[in-house]
This record gives C-alpha cells, structure tokens and sequence, in this order.
C-alpha cells in the first residue's frame, strides 16, 4: 500500500455506510479496515491511535488521518474533482455545498437525536440549532426545492449525505418520511452506488453473525 491509497476505517450499520456510497460514486480503490463494533473493535488501543473518539468513518491518507463523516465527504469529493460530485471553489453552487455540509453534523442530526431522547429543549437563544421545530422545516423545505438534487440538477457529495442520511432517520421513525422526503429518498437510493454499498454490507453483516 502506497502513502496515496486511501485506507477506510469502517463497520457496517453506522454512518460509516454514507462514506462507503460516496467511495462507490467516485469510483476510485481504496483498502478497507472493517471493525465490528459489537465487539468493541472501535475502542481498541490500534483504532483510538487513529480515532480517540473511538467512532466512524474516518480515513487514513497520505500520512494524515481524517475523521467526522461530513470532513471525510468534503475530502474525498474535493480530492477527486474529476468526478464532478464536489462544486469546485468557483462554483456558485460552493457556498450552499459547504452551508448542508456542515449543517447536517452541527444542527440535524443533534436536534433529532435531543428530540428523539426527550431531553428538554434549550432556550433558541443558546440552543447550537435554534430548535427542533425550525431545523425540521429547514430540511423539509430543502427536500421540496431538490430538483432532482439537494443543490439543483447535479447530483453531489451532498446527495450522498443527506440521502443516506434521511434513508436512515425514516427507517428509524425519527424523522417523517413525507412524499417528498420519500421521492427524494429513492432518487439517491436507486443509484448503482448505493446499492452495490448496500449489498456489501449485508455480506459483512452474514459474514459476521456466521462467525458469532
């Protein structure tokens, strides 16, 4: 393995699966460390060394180690521009890639899982997302202007994450899936991508549970 091949720290059925589909959509070889979280794979001495946090995705590449799953999206789409999934610095479209690129990690997913535990909401004055209610409409109204994609006609890292993200939400009843929610869902789904990701990762999961 040369210092440019790219190694993706991953374990099946956690956000790691967002990384593996776009690493899918771009086409490119990678090696992968599969960990098994069940066992506590992610909080061995070898994995903290890359991690601390002791969570995934993250990836090792030229000498440096990259984790959180928007910073992997956002290096990965910017490290293969010849792909087209990432809006380049001069595209008018850049400033709302970055915008839902971090608003997923920094507002979404925070609001839902407070929400989703029942922990009283902060005053909006000091909440980091306003409030639950607002980042829910927020989304919903970008889901209805997508067309086809979250950023317009192309198809983006930003699909990627808010595709496999709301997939994920939906199937878990902790956001609602309404037939917008549903039609976008399914154009990100329905790609090559996502379900070769899919289909690798139910064998992982086989291979796994065959094993215990």
């Amino acid at each position: 393995m040369t210092d440019d091949r790219i190694t993706f720290h991953y374990a099946p059925q956690t956000r790691a699966f967002g990384t593996r589909v776009l690493l899918e959509e771009l086409g490119v070889p990678y090696d992968l460390h599969v960990m098994d979280t069940r066992a506590g794979d992610q909080l061995k001495p070898d994995y903290l060394a890359v991690n601390p946090m002791g969570k995934v995705p993250a990836i090792s590449h030229r000498g440096s180690v990259v984790t959180e799953q928007a910073a992997v999206a956002l290096y990965l789409g910017d490290l293969f521009p010849e792909t087209g999934l990432a809006p380049a610095l001069d595209d008018p479209r850049r400033g709302s890639y970055l915008r839902w690129m971090v608003f997923y990690g920094s507002s979404f997913e925070p609001a839902l899982v407070d929400h989703a535990m029942k922990r009283p909401p902060l005053p909006r004055s000091t909440a980091p997302y306003a409030d639950y209610e607002t980042v829910v409409a927020t989304v919903n109204e970008q889901v209805r202007r997508a067309a086809p994609f979250w950023l317009g006609e192309r198809f983006t890292v930003a699909d990627v994450l808010w595709g496999s993200a709301l997939f994920w939400v939906t199937n878990f009843g902790i956001f609602e899936k309404t037939p917008e929610v549903a039609a976008y869902i399914e154009r990100v789904i329905s790609r090559p991508a996502f379900r070769k990701a899919q289909a690798d990762e139910a064998a992982l999961i086989a291979a796994r549970d065959a094993a215990a």
